[in-house]
């Protein structure tokens, strides 16, 4: 069944219908998430907000549009959101205090699980999220969706409300970029291929 029907279904009052399609999308969406912004809790609470307003935004939804494209719209707007608000939070050392000058503590992410096997992988992964966060929000989002996601073109447009040169060419110059961030860790870093 498409994610159209499926939706349609829903619209209709069919709930297993709506679990069916946070099954297929929350890991894709998870990445996406991830690759925007780097945070794995966060990245676990912008899924269930995307998922709780298209519970809540059901009769929106029009069939003339995909609903994948739809619901990376929604994703999308709120990682682009959540992205602003990080840049306007001030930092703060694991020893701050507070204006009463009270220590504090800070909740850190557990990092102490990478099994042998894994712990490339997790190193990997870190180069490239830190080489995703070095450049422009605006080239990260289309890379991602272009190259982890692996949408088409059409659909990043319509997703992102960019023409598709912008499209193509932001891909390109993200592309780029990560190459150039990434060619001292990786020589043979070659960027997924339009």
């Amino acid at each position: 069944m498409t994610d159209e029907d499926l939706m349609s279904q829903f619209q209709a009052g069919s709930v297993a219908a709506f679990n069916i399609l946070v099954e297929r999308y929350s890991e894709r969406l998870t990445h996406y998430l991830y690759g925007f912004l780097g945070d794995m809790r966060r990245c676990e609470d912008l899924l269930q907000e995307t998922f709780l307003r298209v519970y809540r935004n059901r009769h929106s939804y029009r069939r003339i549009a995909k609903f994948s494209t739809w619901l990376y719209t929604i994703a999308g707007n709120l990682a682009r959101s959540e992205y602003r608000k990080r840049k306007r939070r001030r930092l703060y050392s694991i020893q701050s205090v507070n204006r009463d000058n009270e220590e504090y503590e800070m909740q850190l992410p557990d990092e102490s699980f990478a099994p042998d096997k894994h712990a490339e992988s997790i190193i990997q992964d870190k180069y490239i999220q830190q080489a995703l966060d070095d450049i422009p929000a605006s080239f990260r989002e289309v890379v991602v969706l272009r190259d982890v996601q692996q949408l088409a073109y059409d659909e990043i447009a319509e997703i992102t409300g960019l023409p598709m040169g912008t499209v193509k060419s932001r891909i390109n110059r993200g592309r780029t970029k990560l190459q150039t961030l990434l060619k001292d860790v990786y020589p043979f870093y070659e960027p997924a291929t339009a």
